[in-house]
């Protein structure tokens, strides 16, 4: 497949929700967006990086840069046979899975498509309908919080995530506990904790949920390990897996007993697949993680959630809760909590030209002429 040409595109979608975590609160989403080229089709790949570095160290500023200046210079004008070898050659670059993650997940699609086959296919995939799960930011008060876990189990969302941090986790999670308590529940504290607060994560126990999502620092497993050896609760890691070799240490430090898995946060679906085959073999049930992506990166977490150990509902969960006007023509909703993967050739999903033009911020057309 020989890389013809790429158009790089920073959009502005703005939330119909105020979305807050325990590292702040999002409106908007600004999203890097990635057209790929060659001998005549077209692939697509979305950046899941924030205008600041609180979730990981990459911005939609740096992975623009490296983009625009270093990665597709690299690889514009060249041929690659398969996915791995578009990687190999970016390789010698450190660091920044998110920003090869855009260039690799769109050479993906632009692969398959190729094969003239979806994506879950050729990723080797097992099911044609994903479970989902939701992720409820911080609510202003606790009753709130119960409302909109009512709501989202009404619709059949097969698991509730709640987002906490210090002096936002126990009460609120005994409260939806006590009011559900045949809810599959989990909580996300995207690294508000330290090991001395193991008395409040201790506490959780008692509430019996499904996992506690990434407690302490965005780039530790040893201290998770530490911690995962007094807790009951299942830990699972996100923010610090982000390579096949950073899985491998958390498996042999048991530093967690479950898998988040997010393909752009790993660089892209290559390293994903190493990490399923990881997890696999270790017996660590993965589920598929968010980053408010919209149409582009929903529809290719969609593709690699059709794995086998892809055992637990992910966030993958309907673009209308998101977004009035998704990216992309198809509807990628979730019904009685199973969503189904779009179909057709690579991801499945074209854009919404029109809309997408109205959103941009920023462009570059670049050719290996």
């Amino acid at each position: 497949m020989r890389l013809e040409a790429a158009e790089l595109r920073i959009l502005e979608l703005p939330l119909k929700f105020r979305f807050e975590t325990s590292f702040g609160v999002q409106t908007k989403r600004t999203i890097l967006l990635l057209r790929l080229f060659g001998e005549g089709l077209e692939g697509l790949g979305e950046g899941v990086m924030e205008k600041l570095p609180l979730y990981r160290e990459e911005t939609v500023a740096s992975a623009r840069y490296l983009l625009e200046e270093v990665f597709l210079p690299e690889v514009l004008g060249k041929d690659f046979p398969n996915p791995e070898a578009l990687s190999q050659a970016l390789a010698p670059f450190r660091g920044n899975p998110m920003a090869k993650a855009v260039l690799e997940m769109a050479f993906w699609d632009l692969f398959a498509k190729g094969l003239g086959k979806p994506l879950w296919q050729v990723l080797g995939g097992v099911r044609r309908r994903v479970e989902v799960g939701v992720s409820l930011g911080i609510q202003p008060t606790v009753t709130d919080t119960l409302k909109a876990v009512e709501k989202h189990l009404s619709e059949g969302y097969r698991r509730i995530k709640l987002k906490i941090k210090p002096g936002w986790d126990y009460q609120v999670l005994k409260a939806v506990r006590q009011a559900f308590p045949e809810a599959t529940l989990t909580a996300d504290a995207n690294s508000a904790y330290r090991l001395f607060d193991f008395p409040r994560l201790k506490r959780l126990d008692e509430l019996f949920l499904d996992y506690i999502e990434q407690p302490l620092g965005y780039d530790d497993l040893l201290d998770h390990a530490r911690l995962q050896q007094e807790l009951a609760t299942p830990i699972c890691l996100d923010e610090s897996l982000t390579s096949s070799e950073k899985a491998r240490k958390a498996i042999e430090l048991r530093a967690g007993r479950v898998f988040n898995i997010k393909p752009a946060r790993l660089g892209g679906h290559g390293e994903s697949l190493k990490v399923h085959a990881l997890a696999q073999s270790a017996g660590i049930p993965l589920w598929m993680g968010g980053m408010l992506e919209a149409g582009v990166g929903r529809a290719h977490n969609l593709h690699l959630a059709t794995l086998p150990a892809f055992t637990k509902p992910g966030d993958v969960s309907s673009a209308s809760r998101y977004w009035e006007e998704d990216i992309v023509e198809e509807a990628l909703e979730a019904e009685e909590g199973l969503m189904d993967v779009p179909e057709g050739p690579g991801i499945g999903v074209h854009l919404k030209l029109p809309l997408v033009e109205r959103i941009t911020l920023w462009q570059r057309y670049m050719s290996a002429s």
